[in-house]
């Protein structure tokens, strides 16, 4: 059984909020804006995803981005905390940037029988998980997201997600830096949905490889402590007690000890980029001049442009066999692709050569 919050700690509305997170707002993404967005697919359906873009955002400039997912509909307790499990509700990206320097998803769950986003566990978790990637990359294209800096986050259904969702498969666990997920962790008992067993809660944690969480919780954090290392499993935890009664995500909205401890981890996890490597290289023609601007990339997910001396670094991957490519538009590239393992160590001198371009008619 879980161990809950304790109802001798104090409840959250004995500390004033110093954040309030921005009303949704109609029309385009701006700075300072949360506006409601839907992937082409779902066009005209009630599905959608709030985008928030942070005060200090300008065009051109690279961000990091904080992906949260939502709690449970129909949760109420005794100290006032209420769940819609909407994306409207979620609160922790914005506590945890203050509104700047991040930019910030709120991500839906899936119901694709009925089109419209789904509010008590998960809906379609397959259409879930392409959902999610979509929209990372997406906005990453679109608003400059720094594809080497995605932190995946939620509270209560939304931390389960954080594995259940977010580490389902290679190719999504593919996108994540590291995880922040606050009260309830996968694994730790059976739900009603499927895979929620202690087995496969664990080979989903195996694809953490290395990557860093901060673990936080209500109460206590113990139960959530003794259960990872139970798993076996290697990685980077950092375990903060949350010190209110409260099963609320309202605390990232407070000046408190535990959300500055948050944003100390958090700077140091995007300064050090734990549990991931880079790979490095050049572009150039057969005279060796660098060709500015071909896009490299590997996965679905990660990807930059070389530089005017054509030299490109590729940040934030996980150690893994996988792909690099070369492309720009009417230019072929020898190779186009390259295969590689990557272990522990980042990798250098992943080159390319400019071949030829292509011929239009």
């Amino acid at each position: 059984m879980l161990l809950r919050a304790q109802p001798e700690l104090p409840d959250l509305t004995t500390v004033p909020a110093d954040l309030r997170v921005p009303p949704v707002s109609a029309g385009e993404p701006g700075a300072g804006k949360r506006v409601r967005q839907t992937l082409p697919d779902y066009t005209g359906t009630d599905v959608h995803h709030l985008l928030y873009l942070p005060g200090d955002w300008r065009p051109g400039m690279r961000y990091p981005v904080i992906v949260e997912y939502a709690g449970n509909d129909h949760f109420t307790n005794p100290y006032g905390d209420v769940c819609a499990g909407v994306v409207e509700g979620s609160k922790l990206g914005y506590g945890f940037s203050g509104g700047k320097g991040l930019i910030w998803i709120s991500m839906p769950y899936i119901d694709l029988q009925h089109r419209h986003n789904q509010t008590y566990w998960w809906g379609d978790l397959e259409a879930t998980v392409r959902y999610c990637r979509d929209t990372v990359r997406d906005v990453c294209e679109r608003f400059g997201g720094d594809t080497s800096a995605v932190i995946l986050t939620g509270f209560s259904r939304g931390a389960l997600a954080c594995n259940y969702v977010g580490l389902h498969d290679d190719r999504i666990a593919d996108l994540w830096l590291a995880f922040i997920p606050y009260s309830l962790y996968d694994g730790m008992q059976e739900w009603n949905y499927p895979a929620s067993d202690r087995a496969s809660a664990i080979q989903r944690l195996k694809r953490l490889r290395g990557r860093s969480v901060f673990a936080c919780q209500e109460g206590t954090i113990e139960d959530i402590r003794l259960y990872i290392q139970s798993t076996g499993i290697r990685a980077p935890f950092t375990y903060q007690r949350i010190g209110f009664r409260n099963h609320n995500d309202a605390w990232a909205l407070r000046d408190i000890p535990e959300r500055r401890a948050l944003r100390r981890w958090l700077d140091e996890v995007l300064n050090r980029r734990p549990g991931t490597v880079s790979v490095t290289g050049r572009v150039a023609d057969a005279q060796g001049r660098g060709i500015p601007d071909v896009r490299i990339s590997s996965g679905y997910t990660h990807w930059t442009e070389t530089d005017d001396s054509g030299a490109y670094a590729l940040t934030g991957l996980i150690a893994s066999q996988r792909t690099v490519l070369a492309e720009k538009q009417d230019c072929i590239f020898h190779p186009p692709v390259k295969t590689i393992n990557l272990a522990a160590a980042s990798l250098t001198n992943v080159d390319f050569r400019l071949a030829g371009y292509s011929t239009s008619e």
